[in-house]
């Protein structure tokens, strides 16, 4: 059986970035991108490269062009980062993974280093992809973003807050509220679904030549906020 799923882009609408300083936010999906995840079973754990992991360039310039686009590894290490936690998780709550071994691939049309939460989409995906294979349908909503965050903030040192996780796994229109005692207490917001009915049309503008990492900027704000 072949497993195919998906997560969407995001944009947030109030409060962006406040999500890792303990602020509140709406944030909404946007449909109009998608990162993609197919799983299957085979007799090895494989993961299969995609166009964003080739090693193979038509000369330096390119090579360059590429690292600044999708840095030196690609999305491979979201998903390895993504299997080792969600491995952790079920062997901290003590759920069992079938002896079964599979092939994942992923693919993925969403911008770049524009904010509209690419890398977390990969993770997203991967997420759910794992839990459809082994049968896990009990890991809470609210606690699936927390769990994505943690394979970028824990496994991979790279700064984010929750508010794209949310969303993603939500889907449509979500307020979160990170208040300060709630994520220490329980390392997540308060999340409510808003019917998307009420909002006007809205559009998204972008240019990718200005893209850049979201840690370059992050890192800096984290810094400042913590002193």
């Amino acid at each position: 059986m072949i497993i195919r799923t998906a997560a969407h882009a995001r944009a947030g609408l109030i409060g962006n970035p406040s999500d890792g300083y303990f602020g509140k936010t709406i944030s909404v999906i946007v449909r109009n991108f998608t990162a993609r995840v197919t799983i299957y079973e085979s007799p090895r754990l494989e993961i299969k490269l995609s166009q964003q992991d080739h090693s193979s360039f038509g000369g330096v310039r390119q090579l360059v062009e590429d690292v600044n686009l999708n840095g030196y590894y690609g999305g491979v290490r979201l998903i390895k980062a993504t299997i080792k936690k969600f491995s952790d998780y079920c062997e901290r709550k003590g759920i069992e993974l079938a002896d079964r071994q599979f092939t994942i691939a992923y693919e993925t049309d969403v911008p770049r280093q524009l904010g509209l939460g690419g890398s977390s989409g990969i993770i997203t995906a991967s997420l759910r992809g794992l839990m459809a294979f082994y049968g896990i349908d009990d890991i809470p909503k609210d606690v699936q973003p927390s769990l994505i965050l943690s394979v970028e903030t824990d496994e991979l040192g790279i700064p984010a807050g929750l508010q794209d996780r949310v969303i993603q796994v939500y889907e449509g229109v979500v307020y979160m509220d990170f208040r300060r005692e709630l994520m220490e207490s329980e390392g997540r917001g308060d999340y409510e679904e808003i019917d998307p009915v009420l909002l006007p049309p809205l559009f998204i503008a972008y240019r990718t030549g200005l893209s850049e990492g979201s840690e370059v900027f992050h890192t800096d704000i984290r810094h400042r906020f913590d002193e």
